[in-house]
């Protein structure tokens, strides 16, 4: 993998000597494409941003027919500038293996893209240039949508919890059945009801807010072992393709989206609708007494007793 990664980038004599037994594909090549980016995993890099180098070789189908110098037979550079500008408008990331990872995958939907290299490099973080190279095939592609598509079939359920509920017979009943039916689940809890910090700053007490509702995800956890709290989108993923019941930390990923609508905290159901959108579902479940309804799914509720 690495030899491959360096011959991609490697001088076209170089590359040539090294695959002489193989069939040589055509590339075209981003070289050196900097771009100033928010991104990274800590706090220093929040709310700065930084100079991101890329460099993206694409190796193409050989024409079928002439070129005749149309340039709608190609894959244009055009494609590849796109990729990274669309990825970085998603949302913020911390890691640059996600951001390399997201645009091959964007790149690869191209039909004339075979194979794509990335190499993406923070220029700013240190004496030198730290960074990530990875490949990726359509091969690679076809394998990792199978695994998505089978979590998307097996959507997890979407359960809201009044804080009542967190002691309940009811709620205890529900995760029994989870756990006999091997069926994923996330938890989403709202602002707990005892009293905690208030203070002026809009943004920051929003911060302290989502601290809050984490805070009581993990009081939602003491109640119960079988509920895991998870922060990540990552985490999510591997707990609905292995069954898990788990408990959403929402701060990170409402943290790192972008054109995030502009939730009232105080209601948990429009966040809620959020993360069902996010996987698939198409309705969410409320345990215990609900008070506003105004959401765009699907909702089956179940009464304290």
């Amino acid at each position: 993998m690495s030899n491959e990664i360096y011959l991609a980038f490697a001088h076209p004599k170089e590359r040539s000597e090294a695959s002489e037994a193989e069939t040589v594909h055509d590339r075209i090549s981003l070289r050196d494409h900097i771009v100033d980016v928010e991104i990274g995993a800590f706090q220093s890099e929040r709310g700065n941003k930084q100079r991101v180098c890329f460099n993206i070789v694409v190796e193409v189908k050989p024409f079928q027919n002439k070129l005749e110098d149309d340039v709608d037979r190609i894959l244009s550079y055009d494609k590849v500038t796109e990729a990274i500008t669309t990825e970085l408008s998603v949302e913020r990331l911390n890691l640059l293996e996600t951001l390399a990872d997201r645009i091959a995958d964007r790149i690869l939907s191209e039909p004339q893209a075979i194979r794509v290299f990335v190499r993406i490099e923070k220029l700013d973080r240190g004496p030198g240039a730290l960074g990530v190279e990875i490949v990726r095939s359509n091969e690679m592609k076809q394998v990792r949508s199978m695994a998505l598509e089978d979590i998307r079939l097996n959507c997890p359920k979407i359960i809201v919890l009044a804080n009542k509920a967190f002691e309940s017979v009811e709620l205890k009943n529900c995760i029994d059945e989870l756990e006999r039916l091997g069926r994923s689940a996330i938890f989403c809890v709202g602002l707990p009801s005892e009293n905690y910090s208030k203070v002026t700053q809009k943004q920051v007490q929003r911060r302290i807010d989502l601290l809050a509702i984490e805070q009581n995800a993990w009081k939602l956890a003491a109640y119960d072992k079988r509920c895991v709290v998870v922060e990540t989108k990552t985490e999510l993923d591997w707990a609905i393709k292995n069954g898990q019941i788990s408990v959403w930390a929402p701060a990170k990923m409402l943290l790192d989206a972008k054109n995030l609508p502009n939730f009232d905290l105080q209601n948990p159901l429009p966040l809620s609708e959020w993360l069902a959108n996010e996987f698939g579902t198409q309705y969410v479940t409320w345990i215990g007494d609900i008070t506003n309804t105004n959401c765009s799914i699907k909702i089956e509720t179940i009464p304290l007793s």
